[in-house]
């Protein structure tokens, strides 16, 4: 276990050594996001009875940063070792593809976490919120980090230059989590979009998130936690897989 605790060590050190860029600006775009949203809604839109607009923002805004983060880790620290050629040294020690998948992860989801931990505390102060499901909030914290860091690593593993990924980011990731329910409750979209947005493996793990804080949600969160899972599952097989043959790693 040495190489992976020295991966994961590794990993963290990356992220935490610029913590400015990588835990306080995400933190600070969430509460940009809160302010805006916030500010301009709260007194128009209730999508819970008895739960204010402000309070229903801020578990999707937790969300969406541990999300978007926890994604970022992964993608970027495997470029920036193909970029600048350091990948060899992470390939020649004798780690399992097995090592490789948990140290990156298991650092996005520490990352994701941290960045979430951070907007909680922030935003927190604006709204009260209730723990109706504290489970399901630790449940789908962990499970969403877990697939964007997989998500991360896939992306990161199939893009050979900064634009590739940017692209992966930009027409996957962004619209998925925008879709996916942080703002709004699917139940206000028109039908087409509501059945469209069940599509959205993002919009699962929001709404379980959120079911933990109001013990409230669009859909009942053990089916969610089932959806979100096998999609877990699905694309940690396609991660294993592209490391274990090194696909666009060792050729």
């Amino acid at each position: 276990m040495i190489g992976f605790q020295t991966l994961f060590y590794k990993e963290i050190l990356r992220f935490w050594k610029v913590a400015t860029q990588t835990i306080t600006a995400p933190i600070m775009t969430a509460m940009l996001y809160l302010l805006i949203f916030g500010h301009v809604l709260d007194a128009h839109v209730q999508v819970y009875a008895g739960v204010r607009y402000t309070s229903f923002l801020i578990p999707g805004l937790v969300m969406m940063s541990v999300l978007q983060n926890s994604f970022a880790n992964a993608s970027s620290s495997l470029m920036q070792s193909k970029i600048t050629g350091n990948l060899v040294f992470i390939l020649l020690p004798p780690l399992s593809y097995w090592e490789l998948f948990g140290a990156y992860v298991l650092a996005s989801i520490v990352r994701g976490l941290a960045v979430g931990l951070g907007v909680f505390v922030i935003t927190a102060w604006f709204a009260d919120l209730s723990f109706q499901a504290p489970l399901w909030i630790v449940v789908f914290s962990l499970l969403g980090a877990a697939i964007l860091g997989t998500m991360g690593l896939i992306a990161g593993i199939w893009a050979e230059k900064f634009d590739q990924l940017a692209a992966f980011q930009n027409f996957l990731i962004m619209p998925a989590t925008f879709l996916s329910g942080v703002f709004y409750s699917i139940h206000s979209l028109p039908p087409l979009w509501q059945t469209i947005s069940r599509f959205n493996p993002f919009f699962y793990m929001i709404d379980g998130f959120r079911f933990g804080f109001f013990g409230q949600s669009d859909i009942d969160p053990l089916r969610s936690f089932a959806i979100v899972l096998v999609f877990f599952v699905v694309l940690a097989g396609i991660a294993l897989g592209m490391l274990k043959s090194g696909y666009k790693l060792r050729s």
